[in-house]
């Protein structure tokens, strides 16, 4: 008579469960993990899960940024779970083998690279100020920051990259390349991708940046998020990218936890400029990779500037800006602004509603439709403060705010405040300016 060997008790798995106050709202990640679908997001965006129904597969608490779900097991679950790990019985779950392919694919992704945007040997400062940021991305994930600089006769930056913070620097530098193009760009930047593998790749949002970055993702297969306002790194090396959501209502952190490499673009004015070094060296990787001129479809005839660049402002730039929104009540209230701004060196910025209404161009428009600056200073005439304008200019050194509404949500972000009519409020602002100047020329001092 055989004896029949005593089945052995499964472990369990127990049952997802939400952690009070830690839900970030981040757009239903658990919510589209879950197999068995019981999770349903409720109006706050938080999980409501259907207890009985989970499985305890674990994805939900996986793909959860926040870490705000966990398991929850019963009294006799506990009790089972606490006799198994003293008879040492082993999981009777298997290793997921979706889980060790996700480690094993990023675990073959490592370093920070940082597109460097030139045209005709002139970078674009947003790849300095994303150089800056990739430092700190790099040292938190211990890996090395590089640069990827393509173009002709443009070897000189990459020891300029190395003053901002790159220890390598991979360079293409052949006739193709001289002039933008995406095919030729999106050539070289693929065979670097496959060559070397990357697991973050930063790129300015700007039209060149726009442009290969999406072309680039499309081709590798991976994730983009667009117009960043924030970067960080979580606990499993995953990029955290955090930018304005639901038309500038709130901020979405956004992860891209099954591809790689992890990509982002970041408007110009978005990170700190960092302080290049005197001296700093690094390795130049240079990459004969070139592309066929017949390959390419489009030829670059000839380059056509606007004007002579003189009437063209970028206020991106600027250190000092002085903005007007509807509270100007018209065009030709912006003479206020105009004169308040000459006093100050300044240039005029203007609202999304100001320009709508057509009192300002475009290209003067201070917002997450229209320019990011960062300016030491930064003048709000009749700006209420919309989170769309907010996400535009709230890391300006110094917000001065003028506004009749007191509660108006200006004045959350603003270092300084002035509750008045800005009619009465701009004139004399200007007046006592150029008192002070003045009179500091009078005696020898720098105008302000």
């Amino acid at each position: 008579m055989s004896e029949t060997t005593p089945k052995k008790p499964k472990r369990p798995r127990g049952r997802a469960r939400l952690l009070e106050g830690k839900c970030i709202a981040c757009g239903g990640r658990c919510e589209s993990s879950c197999p068995v679908n019981c999770i349903t997001m409720n109006d706050a965006g938080e999980p409501v899960i259907v207890a009985e129904k989970c499985i305890g597969c674990l994805k939900c608490v996986k793909v959860c940024p926040a870490e705000a779900l966990e398991m929850a097991f019963t009294p006799e679950e506990l009790a089972l779970l606490a006799e198994l790990d003293r008879a040492g019985t082993p999981a009777a779950e298997e290793e997921d083998p979706e889980a060790a392919a996700l480690a094993k694919l990023q675990a073959a992704y490592r370093g920070v690279w940082v597109f460097i945007e030139q045209e005709e040997g002139e970078v674009a400062k947003v790849s300095w100020e994303l150089l800056g940021k990739g430092r700190e991305l790099a040292d938190k994930l211990g890996v090395e920051l590089a640069a990827v600089v393509i173009g002709h006769r443009v070897e000189q930056l990459c020891s300029e990259a190395f003053r901002y913070g790159a220890t390598r620097a991979y360079l293409l530098d052949a006739p193709v390349y001289a002039a933008y193009r995406t095919q030729s760009y999106l050539e070289a930047m693929c065979h670097l991708i496959e060559q070397y593998k990357p697991e973050v790749i930063l790129m300015g949002a700007t039209g060149m940046g726009r442009d290969l970055a999406g072309a680039v993702a499309t081709r590798v297969a991976t994730g983009l998020t667009a117009d960043c306002t924030g970067l960080d790194i979580d606990d499993k090396r995953n990029l955290m990218q955090t930018r304005p959501a639901f038309g500038g209502n709130i901020m979405a952190t956004i992860m891209c936890d099954k591809y790689r490499p992890q990509m982002a673009t970041v408007r110009p004015h978005v990170m700190q400029m960092p302080q290049p070094l005197d001296k700093a060296a690094g390795e130049i990787v240079r990459v004969g990779f070139t592309v066929a001129e017949e390959q390419i479809p489009v030829k670059v005839l000839e380059v056509l500037r606007d004007g002579d660049g003189t009437q063209k402002i970028d206020i991106g730039g600027a250190e000092f800006i002085v903005s007007g929104g509807r509270g100007m009540m018209g065009p030709e209230n912006f003479a206020l602004l105009k004169e308040l701004a000459a006093e100050l060196g300044a240039v005029v910025g203007a609202s999304r509603s100001a320009v709508d209404a057509g009192w300002m161009p475009h290209d003067r428009q201070v917002g997450q439709t229209g320019k990011t600056v960062r300016p030491k200073i930064y003048v709000a005439c009749g700006i209420s403060g919309a989170i769309q304008h907010l996400v535009g200019m709230q890391d300006a050194d110094l917000i001065i705010a003028i506004n009749r509404d007191k509660d108006a949500p200006i004045f959350e972000v603003a270092h300084y405040g002035i509750v008045g009519d800005l009619f009465q409020v701009v004139p004399e602002l200007t007046r006592q300016i150029r008192e002070l100047k003045r009179l500091g020329k009078g005696q020898g001092t720098v105008a302000p």
